[in-house]
């Protein structure tokens, strides 16, 4: 695919006339004094540096081009399906080849065509290692391709090419490192972002839109920016110019160190609209050596699923917004279950760390040490807790894709006495028709057996179940950690919400055979 620019350059003369006036050295400071007067640039505030360039040339022979070839297999569609000419696209004895079944959706046997991707990395080390991010040497996906990557190949800004060999690549993180057979070669190092701060100088250096060695500067607009790209989300974000190629090209400091890699970018139009995000190095650097080494990244593992403590869930439970996050599940066997961690606890401090949302719980415990004792601080019906845990080792991610299907673990609990005043007021706090969960319902829903809970019935569209995309058929499994086997028990935690003063009532929710989620509803008004 070629990608053409469009790149205009205008001189605008204006109407009137420009007039340069001279004057005489012992006359300029008056004049500068006179009221009115245009008084020529002065030098950039203290810290500020004079310009890039210095930096720009000592920098700019490190930082490299990097394309891939792929091999990139998609499915021949048949333009003339359904139509009578449909056979003489993809059949057997068309003259377009066979397999396609003629007049078919898809016509024909697949066609294989070759992609290329653009992307930026940096030279670590004279004899050629490389570092940049694993999206840009990845294949191409969607639409139902299958793609190869058949070569990688890395121009320095001399013009020299290079065939790539990769060293390895972490999938979570996004990093990847690589090597090619060259001696002498110009580096840069890693600094320390940590002593970075929101507002310092920043400089950007990559190949956007394949443009070579661009180099943009700016601040660092945020620190530890969670973008929900994944478990290991801290960004420094920064308006440094940043599009689609600067992928994998360093960050650096007015020192000339890396302080980050160049990875994201926030943007409604695909282009820099000032919002960019970079691995910080701190996170970088061991991933970095443990690669370039020929080791295996190994992350620490609980074991739990986790939903953070927003505003409504917090008010729910009765505790503070934005610190802990909630365990949504805790899967059998492993670090969590065996500690005595319970679903629906709240993990509020790990190994001496206070988990908020710029330090999540997975971000903690990913960077803990295999098989070390670490103290978990956590709330369970409103009280302190403390247990030991045994950090494990977290597992692939096409593994942990399939874990959580089992069921909740609820507890047994009284049988209702008056369920029709229950279901009455279930439906008068929350705006919700519901009833137990009976066998033959259970048959109906196509549920497994072992759940425990009332089904919604109806949802009051004026609701605040109804915003929050409650629907009839789902299954509340518990309300404010307390098990919901009849509408009496639900009413009874949406009663003794409200007389605390609270305005959410937390549910777990199971829709289908799906993994189940907390969700805080609001209590009605009245």
């Amino acid at each position: 695919m070629k990608i053409a620019y469009s790149i205009t350059a205008a001189l605008l003369l204006g109407g009137t006339a420009a007039t340069l006036a001279l004057q005489a050295p012992g006359t300029a400071q008056t004049a500068q004094n006179e009221p009115g007067a245009i008084v020529p640039a002065s030098a950039p505030r203290p810290g500020a540096p004079m310009s890039f360039a210095d930096l720009a040339a000592r920098l700019q022979p490190s930082v490299v081009n990097i394309s891939t070839t792929q091999r990139v297999e998609v499915q021949q569609q048949n333009p003339f399906a359904g139509t009578p000419f449909g056979d003489l696209f993809g059949g057997d004895d068309s003259p377009f080849g066979g397999g396609g079944g003629g007049g078919g959706g898809s016509g024909g046997r697949p066609i294989t065509r070759e992609a290329q991707s653009l992307g930026s990395g940096f030279i670590i080390s004279a004899d050629g290692y490389i570092v940049t991010n694993n999206h840009v040497i990845s294949a191409e996906r969607g639409q139902g391709a299958r793609a190869v990557v058949e070569s990688i190949k890395v121009t320095l800004p001399d013009k020299r090419e290079y065939k790539a060999t990769l060293v390895g690549r972490d999938v979570a993180s996004d990093i990847a490192v690589l090597k090619i057979d060259a001696t002498g070669l110009p580096f840069v190092r890693f600094g320390d972002s940590t002593s970075a701060r929101v507002g310092d100088w920043v400089v950007a250096i990559g190949n956007p839109f394949g443009l070579d060695s661009t180099v943009t500067a700016g601040i660092v607009s945020a620190l530890h920016r969670n973008i929900g790209s994944g478990s290991y989300d801290r960004y420094i974000q920064t308006d440094a110019s940043i599009n689609r190629g600067n992928s994998g090209g360093p960050m650096f400091d007015l020192n000339g160190n890396v302080i980050g890699i160049n990875t994201a970018i926030f943007s409604p139009t695909g282009g820099n609209v000032g919002i960019g995000f970079a691995i910080p190095a701190e996170q970088a650097l061991p991933i970095v050596n443990t690669l370039r080494g020929g080791g295996k990244v190994r992350r620490g593992y609980l074991g739990v699923g986790i939903q953070p403590l927003d505003e409504g869930t917090a008010d729910a439970l009765g505790l503070p917004k934005n610190r802990g996050e909630l365990i949504s599940r805790v899967e059998p066997n492993e670090p969590a279950a065996r500690a005595g961690i319970k679903q629906g606890d709240v993990i509020v401090r790990v190994d001496g760390r206070e988990v908020t949302p710029d330090q999540t719980l997975s971000f903690i415990v990913g960077g803990l040490p295999v098989g070390s004792r670490i103290p978990i601080e956590l709330l369970r019906d409103g009280k302190k807790q403390q247990v030991v845990a045994v950090i494990g080792e977290r597992p692939p991610e096409e593994k942990l894709a399939a874990l959580g299907t089992g069921e909740p673990d609820l507890n047994d609990g009284n049988s209702p006495t008056d369920p029709k005043k229950g279901a009455d007021v279930a439906r008068e706090l929350l705006g919700l028709a519901t009833q137990a969960l009976t066998p033959e319902i259970t048959r109906q829903l196509g549920l497994r057996d072992g759940v425990k809970g009332v089904v919604i019935g109806a949802v009051d569209p004026a609701s605040d179940a109804a915003a929050k995309g409650l629907q009839r058929g789902d299954i509340i499994l518990s309300a404010n950690q307390r098990p919901t086997l009849s509408p009496t028990d639900l009413a009874g935690a949406a009663s003794e919400a409200r007389k605390a003063g609270r305005t959410n009532v937390l549910l777990q929710v199971q829709r289908g055979n799906r993994p189940p989620a907390y969700l805080p509803v609001k209590i009605n008004k009245g």
